[in-house]
């Protein structure tokens, strides 16, 4: 019975280890496509600058002084947890704005800002001399408590960075100090209340307390990436702390989705994954999060954060060389005991080997000139059938010139021969140049959208939402889009396009240089052009 029983808590065991693998692989191959949308989420963010900073312009020149300070602190709110010298200096900027106002509360406002941003850069001294040159007693209540929150992680990151025992409990008995304050100062069950409660009960290592509040946190509150981000990566560390190794790596990996998503770089969650499936024996991912962790402080500028770094990489790199000596030394091994065997089955591996290199050789070779074939294919197909509808195109017009050409001319020999001069001044002056030349662009634009129906929406994707271009009632496509169309077409010489357009070469110029400098891609419009598909 006890055999028996030893038996199924073995399988028992397996079948959970197998699980919890299984588990840990779904979550990081969850974050690793998140990685490889990395600059998605870059490319968002720095949208969002370049709007916020279009806006400091408009006030700069209004010279509207309040609105001028929000815009520099909105754009602190943007680099705050993004770059650190980019946020200090509009957080200068900021400064400056509520001096010219001369309002103390904007003015410390800004202060307890700049402990911040000068604590999560490394600075400790620098944030708490800072942060102690503020009058409280001036703070709204808002600000009361974002100023003993700073204060309070200041001391905690300072307890981390330190790891001396003499001083890490004082610095932390003080943060919790701070803690308790900044509760005084929020209002009960709302997000910021838990997201500092969970804080103080994990610092206070009640775990299973921390626990609670962080998931309360999470299930009550619709949480943004940042806050989302802070919440997984504590429960993360709770978990690690308890070793629940399986649970943290899950928990650490969703705080580094949320850190990408966010565009974050003042983060500890990717450091932190990376030493805990290095426990697990994921070598070649932790030293891969490592090294894209030290790439975020090091864009931060986080110099706390780089030494903490810092004292993991080498042991992970290290363990990673030794796991590929130890693969070298087994294939040594392996390699002499076949030598011993037979050295005759060696050399026919050896043989075997020089094969299937040959042959793999061979065929990435054959699939590099297959995709080549597969390129050339499509857009021989696309010529194909672009030049399929502008012959057929070009035909009929062409008929119906000649049609319209010999009907002029039966007229005029017909009037000529009669001596009625003055109807075949009449036919003559029927004949309107400017009608036939808006049927001809009439028909190329319908013959342009048949083979390209997404070219205006992906020629307008292409500029800021300011700068699209409009189609005129009774137009399929106007002069700037029409230039660029037969640009898409291949002619690309502007002689050719100022004859169709019956422009003059220089204004032709003139109009893709416009064009050009409106658009978000000034260095590639032309390959972005060129890259829109045709049906």
């Amino acid at each position: 019975m006890n055999n028996l029983l030893r038996i199924l808590f073995v399988f028992s065991s397996l079948f959970i280890s197998a699980q919890n693998i299984k588990n840990i692989n779904t979550v990081l191959d969850s974050l690793d496509k998140e990685l490889a949308n990395k600059k998605f989420y870059l490319k968002i963010k720095y949208d969002s600058i370049n709007e916020l900073k279009n806006n400091v312009q408009k006030f700069i020149l209004s010279q509207n002084n309040r609105n001028l300070y929000k815009s520099y602190l909105q754009l602190f709110e943007e680099y705050r947890s993004f770059k650190y010298d980019s946020a200090y200096y509009y957080l200068e900027l900021a400064k400056s704005e509520a001096n010219l106002l001369k309002d103390n509360n904007l003015f410390s406002k800004t202060k307890t800002e700049e402990g911040f941003v000068l604590l999560s850069s490394g600075l400790f001294k620098e944030a708490l001399d800072t942060l102690n040159s503020i009058n409280v007693e001036e703070l709204n209540t808002k600000t009361t408590f974002e100023y003993y929150t700073i204060l309070a992680r200041t001391y905690y990151d300072l307890a981390d960075y330190n790891k001396d025992q003499r001083f890490n409990i004082h610095y932390i008995q003080k943060g919790n100090v701070y803690l308790e304050k900044a509760l005084e100062f929020v209002e009960p069950n709302s997000n910021e209340y838990w997201a500092t409660e969970s804080l103080k009960r994990m610092k206070q290592q009640d775990w299973k307390g921390a626990e609670f509040a962080f998931k309360y946190w999470i299930n009550n509150f619709d949480l943004p990436q940042e806050y989302y981000g802070i919440a997984t990566s504590s429960l993360g560390y709770l978990y690690s702390q308890r070793g629940f190794d399986e649970k943290s790596v899950e928990y650490l990996a969703y705080a580094a989705i949320a850190d990408i998503r966010s565009a974050t770089k003042e983060t500890v969650a990717l450091r932190n994954l990376a030493n805990e499936i290095y426990k697990l024996g994921y070598l070649d991912k932790a030293n891969t999060y490592i090294g894209l962790a030290m790439d975020d402080a090091t864009f931060y500028n986080a110099r706390h954060r780089k030494i903490e770094i810092s004292s993991i990489l080498p042991i992970i790199e290290q363990a990673q060389l030794k796991k590929v000596e130890d693969q070298n030394n087994r294939l040594e091994k392996i390699v002499i005991l076949l030598g011993v065997l037979a050295l005759s089955f060696v050399i026919f591996l050896i043989i075997i080997f020089k094969q299937l290199k040959t042959r793999n050789a061979a065929r990435k070779e054959m699939a590099k000139s297959y995709l080549k074939l597969e390129e050339m294919n499509k857009k021989l197909s696309e010529a194909d059938t672009i030049k399929q509808e502008y012959i057929t195109y070009f035909i009929k017009a062409t008929s119906g010139l000649i049609n319209k050409m010999d009907q002029f001319q039966k007229n005029a020999i017909q009037k000529t021969v009669a001596k009625r001069y003055d109807d075949l001044i009449t036919n003559l002056k029927q004949y309107n140049v400017k009608k036939e030349r808006e049927e001809l662009f009439l028909q190329f634009d319908t013959i342009f959208l048949k083979l390209f129906p997404s070219f205006i929406h992906e020629f307008n994707v292409l500029f800021p939402e300011n700068q699209k271009t409009d189609i005129k009632n009774g137009e399929l496509l106007n002069t700037e889009l029409r230039l660029f169309a037969l640009y898409r077409l291949g002619i690309q010489d502007s002689h050719q396009i100022a004859v169709f357009l019956e422009l003059s070469v220089a204004t032709v110029y003139t109009y893709k240089t416009r064009i050009k400098s409106r658009s978000n891609h000034k260095e590639d419009f032309e390959e972005k052009i060129m890259s829109i598909q045709s049906i």
